[in-house]
């Protein structure tokens, strides 16, 4: 078992990756020893990260009345949940948030806007005016605005926008078992719209849908094959009024063994845990980041809430490790 994983370990970073073959027989190695993948994953995470953790924070700029039917989603139309309901936030109120959340230590800051794409000219020029606001604060700028075309992509580029994120979910495989009212090419296609018009990007997804972790291998290897630059892993917050309320949560140790198989399989990428995390995976929070993960979300999320930033700092130096120096 050991030569089998110091093997595949190799393999990931000689070769930038395991093939879906190797995930497979790692996960079955973690099944009966997850803290000796964890170990070698972490071992993945500094040969191509160092000891730098990057955090993110975002603001939910534009919630609710969302036409998409995603299962898990507590802004969708389709369902009666308490989620807060209110039109784009200005210029001002988006880069104050960003301000803020530089303040308190993040390194990049998201705008995240609610529907299935931003279609009205005056938001667009509320977002071009606050990317360029977020910059001029010292902080990275990214955006997750749902479908893009080419149009929108090269604008977003022009505003100065450093990355665009757009999460696949979930595997193809197990895609319509979450949301049926638009297609899993559609999302790709906007992945590879967002790299070609130069931007970094951001694409990952949610664990705890009711997929198993071959489903989520198949994403990951989804994402190694987009070549996307980060990939957020959430874990299932089940919202009241939503079809998944009373889906089952993942063990701590499954999701920290999911984190490491990721990086197994995409060596030299960001790995960023995000919503979910704290409430999944409670006193054994600190080693997500010794399982593989080299950036946290930090701060609020879109309908729930987060962790101050401050105590992902503490978390971080308590590792030995640094908040990453953009």
């Amino acid at each position: 078992m050991d030569s089998t994983i110091k093997r595949l370990k190799t393999k990931a970073i000689d070769r930038k990756g395991i093939n879906t073959a190797d995930a497979k027989k790692l996960y079955e190695i973690g099944v009966a020893r997850p803290f000796l993948v964890m170990a070698h994953a972490n071992d993945i995470r500094e040969h191509f990260k160092g000891r730098k953790i990057s955090l993110c924070g975002i603001v939910n700029a534009k919630s609710g009345v969302c036409p998409e039917n995603c299962r898990f989603c507590a802004q969708s139309a389709h369902y009666h949940t308490d989620a807060p309901v209110y039109p784009l936030l200005t210029t001002g109120e988006i880069v104050e948030k960003a301000r803020m959340a530089k303040e308190a230590g993040a390194h990049l800051f998201g705008v995240v806007t609610s529907g299935t794409r931003i279609s009205d000219n005056l938001e667009w020029q509320v977002i071009y005016r606050a990317v360029e606001g977020i910059n001029d604060l010292g902080i990275r700028s990214c955006a997750s605005l749902g479908l893009l075309d080419e149009e929108m992509a090269h604008g977003l580029a022009k505003a100065g926008l450093f990355r665009y994120h757009h999460n696949l979910e979930t595997a193809r495989s197990y895609f319509d078992n979450i949301c049926t009212t638009h297609d899993y090419e559609e999302d790709i296609k906007t992945l590879h719209t967002a790299k070609d018009a130069g931007l970094s990007v951001c694409s990952g997804g949610i664990i705890g849908l009711g997929e198993n972790m071959l489903h989520r291998i198949e994403l990951a290897m989804t994402l190694k094959e987009a070549d996307v630059d980060s990939v957020p892993i959430n874990i299932l917050n089940p919202i009241g009024g939503t079809p998944l309320e009373n889906a089952l949560p993942l063990t701590p140790v499954e999701i920290l063994l999911t984190v490491s198989i990721f990086r197994f399989i995409l060596p030299d990428k960001d790995i960023k845990l995000c919503g979910g995390k704290e409430k999944n995976l409670r006193q054994l929070l600190p080693l997500s980041i010794i399982a593989g993960c080299n950036s946290l979300m930090t701060g609020n999320y879109l309908t729930t809430l987060g962790r101050d930033t401050t105590h992902d700092i503490e978390m971080v130096r308590d590792l030995g490790l640094e908040p990453a120096e953009e």
